[in-house]
């Protein structure tokens, strides 16, 4: 599509950053530590809580494998999609949308959230990995030409190296850096924004503040259902 390759892409692209940020450190706070976006930083967790002899260390153990089959899952609902003729994107934002609100709903009729490993908990917690695991997918399948909107160590490392490359210029010419810092720093950017709100949200409207992120999602349906008419219409 053409506003994939446009502003409207890198505007998406912003948009879903910002919902990881948001929705990584709602859990991480509510779920006694849990990464959603980001599920190899579990691993770290693991060690150190089996170390220090805590608890949640079941939750962190079946994120990996909730978080590989909701990608194995959203890619078995683009092939179908596809075979039918149909865009897959905005199918996708819709499952990762219900897939948070059942996060949120669940999360709100859970509370409070005192074991970590409980049923509950687990509950909610694979409910936000899984959406995370269809984002993570998404940006494979559908907006691979975008920066990553779920893991930043990557993209600030690239933003990093190319604002160094705009000062030096050891190349002669400053345009391709340039032009990968536009792509990845409107996500850093988001990603961080959407971290602080997430923070400050589970703590003060408790899993009510997943209505934010779920509306973003929404946002995004409207506009991918909407560029394909615009489309046609400039045709």
């Amino acid at each position: 599509m053409k506003w994939q390759t446009s502003g409207g892409g890198t505007s998406a692209g912003a948009a879903l950053a910002f919902v990881a940020g948001f929705v990584d450190a709602a859990a991480f706070i509510a779920l006694t530590g849990l990464f959603t976006a980001h599920v190899t930083g579990n691993f770290v967790l693991i060690g150190a809580e089996l170390v220090a002899s805590s608890s949640g260390v079941l939750a962190k153990v079946l994120a990996l494998p909730v978080f590989m089959v909701a990608v194995a899952a959203t890619r078995l609902l683009a092939l179908l999609l596809e075979r039918r003729g149909a865009d897959p994107l905005p199918w996708l934002l819709a499952a990762e949308a219900a897939l948070l609100a059942g996060f949120g709903l669940c999360g709100t009729l859970a509370l409070p959230l005192d074991a970590p490993d409980g049923a509950s908990a687990l509950i909610v917690g694979m409910l936000a990995v899984a959406a995370m695991g269809v984002q993570n997918a998404i940006g494979r399948l559908s907006l691979g030409h975008l920066a990553p909107t779920t893991v930043m160590t990557v993209s600030v490392s690239q933003a990093v190296i190319d604002a160094t490359d705009l000062v030096l210029k050891p190349s002669g010419s400053a345009a391709p850096a340039r032009a990968r810092l536009l792509r990845v720093l409107p996500a850093i950017l988001t990603f961080a924004a959407g971290a602080l709100c997430g923070a400050f949200g589970i703590a003060h409207l408790a899993f009510g503040c997943i209505t934010l992120p779920i509306l973003v999602l929404i946002g995004l349906i409207a506009f991918v259902a909407m560029a394909p008419a615009e489309a046609n219409a400039a045709a």
